[in-house]
């Protein structure tokens, strides 16, 4: 039987989140959600705002809330690169919040395409980082 493990790094803008041995990430793309499992074919994805899954080694899942970057896949290693990665516990829910209405402020006033783009993105960062916090607290 082959090893069903790829090897794992996340790297995120302020740290790095995960390293090791994994059987299965999950990441929000411009498509949907990807999976990947050892021996995935060899790409490069952009990766969104939104819900992050990494199944370790012993089977058990760490979720996370990720931001937008990118993933290479090559040889039966993956590396993400983002601009932020945090677990539900570490995301101050209210602060959250109030950044979620500062981008909903900025979506309603008359804006450049660029500026329009960046506060969507803001938007988007803002209620990803809501809902896994919510999910963390009803647990």
């Amino acid at each position: 039987m082959t090893d069903q493990t790829f090897t794992l790094r996340v790297i995120a803008s302020d740290k790095i989140f995960y390293d090791g041995k994994c059987i299965q990430l999950i990441i929000p793309t411009t498509d949907g959600a990807m999976g990947i499992l050892a021996n995935h074919e060899t790409m490069v994805v952009a990766v969104s705002n939104g819900d992050m899954r990494i199944q370790t080694e012993d089977g058990s899942w760490i979720e996370a809330v990720i931001g937008t970057g990118f993933a290479q896949i090559s040889n039966n290693r993956a590396m993400v690169l983002a601009d932020t990665a945090e677990r539900p516990e570490e995301i101050d829910a209210e602060r959250a919040k109030r950044a979620m209405e500062r981008a909903q402020e900025r979506l309603r006033q008359k804006q450049s395409l660029q500026e329009y783009h960046l506060s969507q993105a803001a938007l988007s960062r803002a209620m990803s980082r809501l809902s896994m916090s919510s999910k963390y607290r009803e647990r």
